[in-house]
């Protein structure tokens, strides 16, 4: 007997037995006796999975995702290698999953199994980071793993949808990384704010801080003119000259100070970016460190839940005080340090227009004295001029004659007047000690004749040497207090007479 079946527009029949080897795909055809037919329906199938997956940093999460799976259709027109391989696709189809119900859990375990076995080895190998930037390129890697794996079941992904990734009960990460994005952009505004105000004071106070030294420049110049009228001429144009310089000089440090402050001011500012970028990077590396914190402590929770159960309450109560109290004293100090950072910024103002007059006022003074030991040096000078032109008219009135015009000189300026002086001055309170010797008679007699005479004087010179050194030595010996050498003989003391030289 022979039946004739035709399937549905979204169904196939699958023929199998006698006179087909493997399996007959056809949307209609006579079933023989010895043949069996069933119909499968080829419709996709939604299939909604919450994939439980975790990151390289093994932080949990989920993803909830749609997806539209059904087998691959023979496509009309396409090329006949093409064709032969959406049928051999659509056979495997038709053996393994048309013969269950697609609605059955088994089917929908499959499918569920290999979307969740691909999902978890993707994302074990990518950090949350990635994973939350890069979800479209996270999405198309999922669904190339996937459809690899369905090829093998005849399958074919028609439509897949990724929603956002979703924090698992207990591992807040999604949750957290808004709250500080928000944290962020109100301490952003706050800054924003406080920078703005900051800008006004300051700017207000550079305004008043240079109209006060305008007043004492304009109060200085007037000082400067007044004592300008009381000098003479040419006293006057050099001390304008002066002034002159003077007031450039000051023009330009006034330049390069304020050249300096902007230099500073920029610096501060950029310190304070960098801080700020700084201190953004430690608190998200703080963060990460927290909820690795958080990942540990809940593991340990897990094995000892009721006496996590106890402390946890106390703990975040703590938690959240201290966190309180820190902010409050953070802010607190904050507050403190701006305002002890104004008054040091007008502090160091006003000592810059004191040190700026004062510097003012001793560069005049400085410029006065120089011009007094100029004009001081001019009157030397003109007086040494003179001098000079004095003494070549004295000296050529001399005719040339120098010893002449020295002693001259000398007496015109009391010099032998003073000579006499100093040497009466001298001498005076002086008290010579005159010893008086006496060598006997015989060196006034006559001089016998001949040879007696002429040996007499010889012998008289020599005993006179001799007789001499007795007074000179002795002499030496009271002014010095030196005394003659061994070998010449000693000075005996005698209280009595004089000194005699002993041999």
């Amino acid at each position: 007997m022979a039946s004739f079946h035709v399937a549905d527009a979204s169904e196939y029949l699958a023929i199998t037995g006698w006179g087909i080897d493997d399996v007959k795909l056809a949307k209609k055809a006579w079933v023989f006796a010895g043949q069996q037919c069933k119909k499968f329906c080829i419709s996709p199938v939604n299939y909604e999975i919450d994939v439980h997956a975790m990151s390289a940093e093994k932080l949990p999460f989920i993803l909830p995702a749609v997806f539209t799976i059904g087998p691959k259709i023979t496509a009309s027109g396409g090329a006949e290698a093409d064709k032969k391989e959406l049928e051999k696709q659509l056979l495997l189809y038709a053996k393994l999953i048309a013969p269950l119900d697609t609605s059955t859990s088994h089917v929908q375990e499959l499918v569920k199994g290999i979307i969740e076995g691909e999902t978890r080895v993707l994302a074990a190998e990518l950090t949350m980071e990635e994973i939350f930037k890069g979800t479209k390129s996270f999405k198309e890697q999922v669904f190339g793993k996937v459809q690899l794996e369905l090829d093998q079941f005849g399958l074919i992904i028609y439509n897949a949808n990724v929603k956002q990734l979703v924090d698992v009960p207990g591992h807040e990460y999604f949750s957290y990384l808004g709250q500080r994005t928000q944290q962020d952009a109100v301490n952003q505004a706050k800054v924003d704010v406080a920078e703005a105000r900051m800008k006004g004071e300051v700017g207000a106070k550079e305004r008043d801080g240079l109209t006060r030294q305008n007043a004492a420049k304009v109060d200085a110049e007037t000082k400067v003119l007044s004592v300008r009228q009381m000098g003479q001429g040419l006293k006057e144009e050099a001390k304008v000259k002066a002034e002159v310089q003077v007031f450039e000089n000051a023009r330009e440090a006034d330049i390069a100070a304020a050249k300096a402050e902007l230099a500073m001011k920029k610096a501060g500012w950029d310190k304070q970016a960098k801080v700020a970028e700084v201190e953004a990077t430690k608190a998200v590396a703080i963060r990460e460190a927290e909820l690795q914190m958080e990942v540990e402590r809940k593991n340990a929770m897990r094995q000892t839940e009721k006496l996590k159960a106890e402390q946890l309450s106390k703990a975040t109560v703590k938690y959240e005080t201290q966190v309180q109290e820190s902010n409050a004293q953070y802010y607190s100090r904050q507050k403190a340090a701006e305002a002890a950072l104004f008054e040091q910024m007008r502090a160091a103002d006003a000592r810059k227009a004191q040190a700026d007059a004062k510097f003012f006022e001793q560069k005049m003074g400085e410029d006065a004295r120089l011009y007094a030991k100029q004009k001081e040096a001019e009157s030397l000078a003109l007086v040494g001029k003179a001098k000079t032109e004095y003494v070549a008219s004295m000296l050529q009135a001399l005719g040339g004659n120098y010893h002449a015009l020295r002693d001259y000189l000398m007496i015109d300026a009391g010099m032998y007047t003073e000579m006499a002086r100093i040497n009466a001055g001298a001498v005076n309170g002086m008290q010579p000690k005159i010893s008086i010797w006496s060598n006997g008679g015989g060196a006034d007699g006559t001089v016998n004749a001949g040879g007696e005479s002429a040996a007499g004087n010889a012998l008289q010179q020599m005993s006179g040497v001799f007789k001499m050194l007795p007074p000179l030595l002795s002499t030496v010996h009271e002014q010095t207090g030196m005394g003659p050498p061994a070998w010449l003989g000693t000075l005996q003391k005698d209280d009595a007479a004089a000194n005699e030289l002993i041999e």
